[in-house]
């Protein structure tokens, strides 16, 4: 009931926790802004400790706004103070929505829907003086303005903001960069190097030249998020050291199945290579552990992961101008 009331209420450019939107989508919105409008600076904003933090107060002050039954918000009250049983000991916070429970996504968006959506929309109708973007998965939030005043206005007004309302911006992952294609032109102009980098849902943004010599949008997994991926792989391994390769390889066929899935956007080929490289070490070392005597040349290890695991290949379409070039919101401030 409460999804079909706040889907309407929703803005355009936030996509977890809604229906027919993911990670995909609000990646390719961003590219198409990114691609489309003149952006020069990226503002990359993290709430810090955003489901534990929020105030149920507020919470419970925003439902008000369109929920009248009181039942209803009773309810929710009775859920947000439900607490963690932990080791037979159960935990009751006065702060957070119950991370972990079935409708804490949608009170997190309702909160951040009023904290910062519809603040924000405000800021770019009113106050922005160029193009301006906007793209939010949860309380990862990712901003592109045309000038660096815009920016820098927003930005300082952002500080302050969540914070009326407990949450606060994580400085260490809160940062303002000089990114995009018109970026790009105006640092060669200076004679620096390219732009900086962000990361934004697993990815790492990069701008560079296509083959032809313009400006591309480079997408790439991060490397701390595929590292920590191969050690889970690597211990998950050696707990099947004694397995028989079949099992094995269909499991790791699997997990790089699964990888791919999420990972095989265009421009991404380079990494997609090296994580099945790395898997295919991975199983290698372990197969020659098995015993002693135990070896295995690496002809027949190619052969082996060329059997069982997938070769890499783009799975995702390029990010086109198609529905989501209208949810990016961002039209010139008139």
């Amino acid at each position: 009931m409460l999804n079909a009331i706040y889907e309407d209420d929703f803005l355009g450019f936030s996509y977890e926790f809604r229906p027919g939107r993911g990670q995909h989508d609000a990646l390719d919105a961003l590219c198409v802004g990114i691609d489309s409008r003149k952006v020069s600076f990226m503002l990359d904003a993290d709430i810090r400790s955003f489901f534990t933090e929020v105030s149920q107060e507020w919470v419970v002050r925003f439902l008000e706004h369109r929920v009248g039954d009181k039942r209803i918000l009773r309810l929710i009250q009775k859920w947000l103070r439900a607490g963690v049983l932990e080791d037979e000991v159960v935990t009751i916070e006065e702060t957070g929505t119950g991370q972990g429970s079935v409708i804490s996504p949608l009170l997190a968006n309702v909160y951040l829907h009023y904290v910062f959506d519809l603040w924000a929309e405000r800021s770019r109708r009113r106050e922005a003086a160029g193009d301006m973007i906007m793209v939010r998965y949860a309380d990862d939030i990712v901003v592109g303005f045309q000038h660096e005043d815009d920016a820098r206005r927003f930005w300082d007004e952002m500080r302050e903001r969540p914070r009326a309302f407990s949450p606060t911006l994580r400085p260490e992952k809160t940062r303002l960069i000089e990114f995009g294609r018109f970026a790009a032109k105006n640092r060669a102009l200076r004679g620096l190097d390219r732009p900086e980098t962000f990361r934004f849902l697993e990815f790492t943004f990069i701008c560079t030249k296509s083959r032809k010599g313009t400006f591309q949008l480079r997408r790439k997994s991060r490397g701390d998020r595929m590292k920590a991926k191969l050690l889970e792989i690597k211990e998950q391994l050696r707990k099947r050291r004694h397995v028989p390769i079949p099992e094995v390889g269909k499991w790791l066929a699997q997990v790089v199945r699964g990888y791919f899935a999420y990972h095989a956007v265009p421009t991404n080929s380079p990494a997609l290579d090296a994580f099945r490289y790395h898997v295919v070490i991975l199983w290698h070392r372990q197969l020659c552990r098995r015993s002693q005597r135990a070896y295995l040349v690496w002809e027949r290890m190619a052969r082996l992961a060329d059997d069982y695991l997938p070769k890499p290949r783009i799975l995702h379409p390029w990010p086109t101008r198609f529905a989501q070039v209208r949810n990016v919101l961002c039209l010139r401030s008139w």
